[in-house]
């Protein structure tokens, strides 16, 4: 819950500056993804610094909330030195899923003119949150109940060394009038659960698993 406040406290600065200049830009944005048998909801705020001589380019922070859901998913052994080799990979199976991440993000844009832009952000550093949810341990098809919660502390390491859930997105914009805008675009979402117990012994104890998808986004943004 401490982190989740310092999350809220880093964004808020963003969320109460004042209006666009000519060296800013203020978005927030309502999005769908579905992929890989999952899918997600999620609101996010970003303010943005606009570079270069024409003003095309922009980067900023922002924050995003995401809600991650699904049935029947595997999650696989998320710590780097399981992760990298097959041999050492769990699985942890569960029949509902559903996490609440809030992350602090990175926004990166480039317009390719007044109608369309090209852009990517990507959660760093947050909390998340959700039910305990019930399901198996899988190793050389044996099968051993156990139960799981959203690993709390997101942060990212680059590639497997992630932990947490985390979203990223690509996208591309058209804008339909002066404040909305139309989006679209592939996001690349990391989920992952700690189980009750190290349930993993072999070759090392371990408690967290992780199911990476991509999903195809479509979502509509308000210009501040």
């Amino acid at each position: 819950m401490k982190l989740v406040l310092l999350v809220t406290f880093c964004i808020l600065p963003f969320l109460t500056h004042g209006q666009v200049t000519d060296k800013t830009s203020k978005y927030a944005s309502a999005t769908m993804a579905l992929g890989g048998g999952m899918g997600n909801v999620s609101i996010d705020f970003f303010h943005l610094w606009k570079l270069g001589k024409q003003k095309k380019f922009e980067v900023g922070l922002g924050g995003r909330l995401t809600s991650v859901f699904g049935s029947n998913q595997y999650f696989s052994s998320a710590p780097p030195d399981l992760a990298r080799n097959n041999n050492y990979v769990d699985s942890v199976f569960l029949g509902s899923v559903q996490i609440n991440a809030l992350n602090i993000a990175l926004g990166f844009g480039y317009s390719l003119s007044s109608k369309f832009s090209l852009g990517f952000n990507i959660d760093a550093i947050g909390a998340s949150f959700g039910s305990t949810q019930q399901g198996a341990h899988i190793k050389d098809l044996q099968r051993t109940n156990t139960a799981a919660s959203p690993t709390v502390f997101n942060v990212l390491l680059v590639d497997v060394n992630d932990r947490g859930t985390l979203n990223s997105e690509f996208y591309a914009r058209y804008q339909v009038s002066e404040k909305w805008l139309l989006k679209i675009g592939l996001q690349h979402v990391f989920t992952e659960y700690s189980t009750n117990a190290q349930v993993q012994q072999v070759p090392q104890p371990n408690d967290r698993f992780r199911r990476i998808v991509n999903m195809f986004s479509l979502g509509v943004t308000r210009r501040f």
